[in-house]
């Protein structure tokens, strides 16, 4: 055990509660200082649960010589400004997925980093999933073969989360499906393929469902406190597209809303000699192979663990040793942020966009 570091936590929402601040709170090394939230029932009842100072401006946190590192849990439009000020202030960060709204914040955020030679993490929690990495490890042994096709399915029935509100906001967000669920789908697929570089992307995207908004029929919203049926919805809630790597094609299909009532969150990793379907929601995977001139299919099971609590340990170990190299830091989570762009981008102007 090393000396414990001092966290702030800036945020205190869904994210921050079901999986930052606990986490924290089991780790021996961590010493929850701050939390901070806008809203001040919520980071009273913050402080409360967790025996942390309750604050209420992020500078506060940021600017305080004693705290060694942050976790960035606020809503994307301003994820780029406070990662940005608090490694200017000498503090490593955590910031919770997508980077930032767009690309050029995103760039931004990694000048930052690069200039102060602080630690800047991205939340792509999969990375720090058991079944991930035991799908990356059968990928990089060969089991599979050259992996030639990945197509990524995050599809649901008529799940907007919070219409009107922020998440169907862009200035807010920055986007609907793709940089919700869309982002966590696409660095998985690069990390378990070896960091593949895009060369061309093509999309559509739509929102069809959710555009009248004091018409939109649901059974179940996520977020249903945040909605508001007098606001705005100028995000995707369905989107497709095609991307190609200089390793594998990669297609997808997403939709926060479809007419058509199923759950569809996988991926498939289509090799020369074997495949994985990968099941999003439960970590579960099968292995297909066509070994000694059989063809078969493995169904593994295995201790799933807490993701979460794996990615706060590795943040709280990287900042006590100084390493700036885990597999989330965001040079290597640059790539997401640049395919995401490109997709947007081809989607806006209908045409291939070529990086």
């Amino acid at each position: 055990m090393g000396k414990k570091v001092k966290i702030g936590v800036i945020g205190c929402g869904r994210i921050a509660n079901a999986s930052h601040l606990p986490s924290y709170r089991n780790n021996p090394d961590a010493e929850l200082v701050y939390v901070c939230d806008i809203l001040k029932d919520r980071a009273d009842e913050a402080a409360k649960e967790y025996g942390a100072k309750a604050v209420y401006d992020y500078k506060e946190v940021i600017n305080d010589p004693e705290i060694d590192a942050i976790s960035i849990c606020t809503p994307n439009y301003c994820h780029s400004s406070i990662a940005i000020e608090a490694l200017n202030a000498g503090k490593d960060v955590l910031c919770e997925k997508p980077a930032a709204r767009i690309l050029s914040e995103a760039e931004e955020m990694r000048e930052a980093k690069n200039k102060t030679g602080k630690i800047l993490n991205i939340g792509v929690v999969n990375r720090f999933k058991n079944g991930v990495n035991k799908v990356k490890e059968l990928i990089e042994g060969g089991e599979l073969g050259n992996i030639h096709h990945v197509y990524m399915s995050f599809r649901a029935y008529r799940s907007i989360p919070g219409i009107g509100g922020a998440f169907t906001t862009k200035a807010i967000s920055g986007g609907g499906v793709l940089i919700d669920w869309g982002i966590h789908f696409i660095d998985l697929v690069l990390y378990c393929c070896g960091e593949p570089k895009a060369k061309t992307v093509s999309s559509e995207a739509f929102c069809h469902l959710g555009k009248d908004i004091k018409n939109y029929n649901y059974v179940y919203m996520w977020a249903e406190p945040s909605a508001d049926f007098n606001g705005t919805c100028d995000i995707e809630e369905s989107i497709t597209g095609l991307i190609r790597t200089d390793g594998p094609v990669i297609s997808f299909n997403g939709a926060w809303a479809q007419n058509i009532d199923e759950d569809e969150m996988f991926i498939d990793f289509m090799g020369d000699k074997g495949g994985i379907r990968y099941m999003y929601r439960t970590g579960e995977f099968t292995y297909y192979s066509t070994k000694n001139g059989m063809l078969s299919s493995t169904k593994y099971t295995y201790r799933q663990g807490d993701a979460f609590q794996n990615e706060i340990d590795a943040y709280i170990k990287a900042v006590q040793e100084g390493n700036d190299q885990l597999p989330s830091n965001i040079n290597i989570n640059i790539e997401t942020s640049r395919i995401m762009d490109a997709i947007y981008r081809s989607a806006e102007q209908h045409r291939e966009i070529t990086l």
